[in-house]
């Protein structure tokens, strides 16, 4: 009996890793500046997210071919606005822009939104050159 156990638990963990590959990014509207990052685990989506932000932002959704049937009406982009840590997306059958927390609920998801600590670039895209203010 204990030879079973050992390979039902590696099976068990396998299959719970692989459902919390959905993942969210934030960017800025250009996508040059990466404002937030976040993964599900279980049913809760993790988001540590720029705080000292404010405007238009790209919000994308990536899954895994297992999620896709779990997930079936998320679209894998959105539209939306950052202001004071607070991620609204602008959702095309709505008037009002709706909350991050709110759109995940209609997925039976949850929300956890931690500060990061600073915007967050990729190599290799252009940054805007800084003012010279020595003369």
């Amino acid at each position: 009996m204990k030879r079973f156990v050992l390979p039902t638990l590696l099976v068990m963990l396998l299959l719970q890793t692989s459902a919390g590959a959905l993942q969210v990014i934030v960017w800025d509207r250009d996508l040059q500046t990466k404002l937030g990052y976040g993964e599900l685990s279980g049913s809760k989506l993790n988001l540590q997210l720029v705080t000292d932000y404010t405007g238009p932002v790209v919000v994308l959704f990536a899954r895994d071919s297992s999620e896709k049937s779990a997930y079936s009406g998320l679209a894998p982009r959105y539209d939306g606005v950052l202001k004071n840590g607070q991620l609204n997306l602008d959702m095309p059958d709505s008037p009002d822009n709706v909350t991050l927390s709110k759109f995940l609920g209609s997925f039976k998801l949850s929300l956890s939104v931690q500060a990061a600590g600073q915007n967050v670039t990729l190599p290799g895209l252009k940054i805007a050159p800084e003012k010279d203010n020595k003369k």
